[in-house]
């Protein structure tokens, strides 16, 4: 066959339907007789519930039912995975609310307007309790509690036993306390369900339409939470406006959906506003980070100490443990660090729950320990570059395992650093900031540098794929994965394209349907390609084989002579005329009582390392603050390319985010608990008109652990880009002494920072004494919220 379609650049299939307005959303779908759902939400950050009135909501034209936690009867749950068993979230309040946002009524009318007005009549009497917003002062004494059974609000934490002496032996130390913000996911789409009882279901079982990253995760965690059996239910998530980690697992609203439904006999849709989103939705990040880096005065490491407390939210969020996980794994970064102690704590507080974001505790690893590299070589004197070229982790040295046990497949960390120094033209830059310095000019240029490396497939398992070669000569694709904006039809289909020589246009894509997928673990932590595309490959190879002996015997020719033809279907190698095309081949083999039609596991044995390095250039306006991203480069490596527009897109839109939250995002509270930035009118969301173009490249370095090669790609725009951009901000004012600026980098920040350096080198503080009250790592079981990767 003619050169391989893999590595080209294809345009995605999936596209023309989403530009043109052709696509299904929950919102979008329309059932006869469908009710809408409606909440109504606590005001309060912490109170108790004294008592509910609902009498004359009941009454409301249109309203069908209005019911709170007792009338429901729901068991409490985690939204995805456990950190506490203890802080379990009833899907209505009961008996107390524990964050502004929190459900504690739920009104089905027969129309969205009908509810909403029926809410207002609901009357909650609530006693306020005391407030603890922030993740310190949840763990201080005194503090108000949020649940009787855990002391200090303290959701889990572990201490490592080596603890200062990792210091040992160092010309200097760098210490840092830095605050990684709370941040919202502001996917396009919030979240949204349909849930159609059997009676009024077409499949005459329970079907629920829901904007999700894991249908079957879903399913599972439904049917275990209600008591109803796989088989009685179709879970089907249609297009999905984005997700980014906020959608996985079951929310409280989730489940009072179906519950409903099946009470009332009746279709239940609830989809959510904007601002519900914005207080509703898990929120990502939020950890505040204690960090010593211990160096040699000729800039080598000599240890890392780093004393973590991530905040949970309310009902311990699962996100509050990816301090205890995912950062903790990555903590060692791209650098060789010959000691490492690492402890964590993860707080509960009176906010939204945590949850995860792009990158899910990977993103923070890096930003730390790149601010770390950046201080340490103004410390000593030492180029950023340098500095970072002094501890590299060489090439030769992989697999490699880290002080924290993360075994890293393969890497060449220098090559991505040396590539994106020499696309930006470093040295010109520097020689521009030192012009515009000398020239007195009041738009500074800054320029900050971040490597990192990167977990994909953490949780590494199986995935389920399929091909099937219909009787028109087309192909069909099945998959566990779940793609909603990751290119997964455009980019499985390639691989079935390379395997059997179907044109693209004639491959259909089937995925995110119980019903038509038997198994699937979604898509979360970059693992899509990787797996899912390897379980594709898995299933057209058999496909090809079982289609080699059908045409060897249709051809009268070895099997070993069959190949893939140039003209369509199978043929003799060098033998163009002796061909059958794919519909032949299905017909033959439906004679020989054989179907064209294979399915496959895949699963890839331990989880993959992307890496890269960034450089970011801003200008900086010493009268305003102001700051202006001008240019951003990015080389990053996910190991073989399939698809390089794909994969320019996933840096792109990873790119922006990660300049969004050093720049402009940030959720922030009252001392009550009550929510500043539950809006976009609140929220600093950037348009493409705060953005620079980006200038991306690749290096390819392929993964032994699968057979594509392919590591993840959708993440590490943001773990790359946000350092570095942090790094120009704090860079463009370095001369005049400014240390760190904490993000987002707001003018008001940069401006105080302008006008009082001095502040921003009073980097430390002890951290909070709960750190010498942890066990021991390893004495206490991990909770298993503690090894996300979403």
């Amino acid at each position: 066959m003619a050169g391989s379609i893999l590595g080209t650049s294809v345009r995605r299939v999936e596209d023309p339907n989403l530009l043109l307005g052709q696509s299904t959303f929950v919102e979008s779908i329309k059932v006869e007789g469908e009710l809408q759902l409606i909440f109504v939400r606590s005001p309060f950050a912490h109170a108790n519930i004294r008592g509910i009135q609902t009498d004359d909501a009941k009454k409301a034209p249109g309203v069908v039912g209005v019911y709170t936690a007792a009338d429901l009867g729901l068991p409490p749950h985690h939204a995805f995975m456990a950190l506490n068993d203890l802080a379990k979230r009833p899907p209505l309040a009961d008996g107390k609310v524990r964050f502004v946002g929190d459900a504690v009524v739920a009104i089905v009318a027969e129309t969205r307007a009908q509810a909403l007005d029926a809410s207002e009549l609901v009357v909650v009497d609530y006693e306020p309790l005391d407030v603890v917003v922030d993740p310190e002062e949840a763990l201080s004494a005194g503090a108000p509690l949020q649940f009787a059974g855990i002391p200090n609000n303290v959701a889990a934490g572990f201490k490592d036993s080596a603890g200062a002496s990792v210091l040992d032996g160092a010309d200097r130390v760098i210490r840092a306390r830095f605050v990684n913000q709370r941040v919202a996911v502001a996917s396009m789409e919030g979240n949204a369900i349909l849930s159609i009882p059997p009676d009024v279901s077409p499949d005459q079982k329970l079907t629920i339409f829901v904007s999700t990253q894991m249908p079957h995760g879903f399913a599972m965690l439904i049917g275990k939470i209600l008591g109803i059996d796989r088989s009685e239910m179709r879970v089907v998530a249609p297009n999905v406006g984005g997700a980014f980690g906020g959608k996985a697992g079951l929310t409280a609203e989730h489940t009072v959906a179906v519950a409903t439904s099946r009470l009332l006999g009746k279709p239940v849709k609830w989809v959510e506003t904007r601002s519900e989103n914005m207080v509703a939705m898990p929120h990502g990040r939020g950890q505040v980070q204690y960090v010593e880096l211990g160096v040699k005065n000729d800039g080598t490491i000599v240890g890392l100490r780093a004393r973590m407390v991530g905040d949970a939210g309310a009902y311990a969020g699962f996100g509050g443990a990816l301090a205890l996980g995912p950062t903790r794994n990555m903590a060692q970064g791209v650098y060789e660090i010959p000691k490492i102690s690492y402890d964590a704590v993860a707080a509960l507080t009176n906010t939204t729950p945590m949850g995860a974001f792009r990158g899910a505790g990977r993103p923070e690893a890096t930003a730390f320990l790149e601010r770390l590299i950046d201080i340490a070589a103004d410390e000593l004197g030492i180029d950023p570059a340098q500095m970072r070229r002094i501890n590299l982790i060489s090439p030769n040295h992989f697999p490699y395992v880290t002080r924290m046990g993360t075994n890293y497949d393969v890497g060449d960390y220098a090559s991505t650093l040396e590539k994106a120094l020499e696309e930006a033209d470093y040295n010109s830059l520097r020689i521009e900031q030192a012009r515009r310095i000398a020239d007195g000019e009041t738009r500074l240029l800054g320029v900050g540098i971040s490597s990192y490396v990167e977990v994909t497939a953490g949780g590494s398992g199986s995935e389920f794929g399929a091909v099937r070669i219909n009787a028109d000569g087309s192909a069909t694709v099945r998959v566990g994965t779940s793609g909603h904006g990751q290119g997964h039809a455009t980019s499985f289909s390639m691989i079935v394209s390379d395997r059997l020589g179907i044109p693209v246009e004639q491959i259909s894509f089937v995925q995110s349907d119980t019903d038509e997928v038997p198994r699937g673990s979604g898509t979360g932590g970059s693992r899509s390609l990787q797996i899912g595309g390897s379980a594709i490959s898995g299933a057209a190879d058999a496909v090809l084989a079982k289609a080699k002996e059908v045409a060897a015997q249709k051809l009268e020719a070895s099997v070993d002579d069959i190949v893939v033809s140039d003209f369509g279907g199978l043929q003799v190698a060098g033998v163009p005329d002796s061909r059958v095309n794919w519909v032949e081949l299905v017909s033959e083999a439906s004679e020989m009582g054989l179907a064209l039609d294979e399915e496959f596991d895949f699963t890839q044995a331990a989880a993959s390392f992307p890496f890269g390095s960034h450089v970011s250039v801003v200008e900086v306006d010493l009268e305003t603050g102001a700051v202006r991203p001008i240019r951003h480069v990015a080389v990053d490596d996910c190991g073989r390319i399939l698809n390089p527009l794909i994969v320019q897109g996933q840096q792109h839109g990873g790119i922006a985010q990660g300049i969004a939250q050093v720049l402009w995002e940030e959720i922030r509270y009252d001392e009550e608990g009550n929510p500043l930035t539950a809006n976009f009118a609140d929220y600093g969301i950037p348009s493409a008109a705060e953005l620079c173009s980006f200038e991306t490249f690749n290096t390819e370095t392929p993964t032994p652990l699968n057979p594509l090669g392919a590591k993840g790609i959708g993440e590490s725009g943001t773990i790359g880009a946000m350092p570095a951009v942090q790094n120009a901000v704090v860079d463009a004012l370095s001369h005049l002494g400014v240390l760190h600026i904490d993000m987002p980098c707001t003018p008001e920040r940069v401006w105080s920072a302008i006008a009082n350096p001095i502040a921003t080198r009073e980097l430390w503080k002890e951290p909070p004494p709960i750190f010498d009250q942890l066990p021991m790592r390893g004495v206490q079981p991990a909770s298993p919220a503690s090894e996300v990767d979403v």
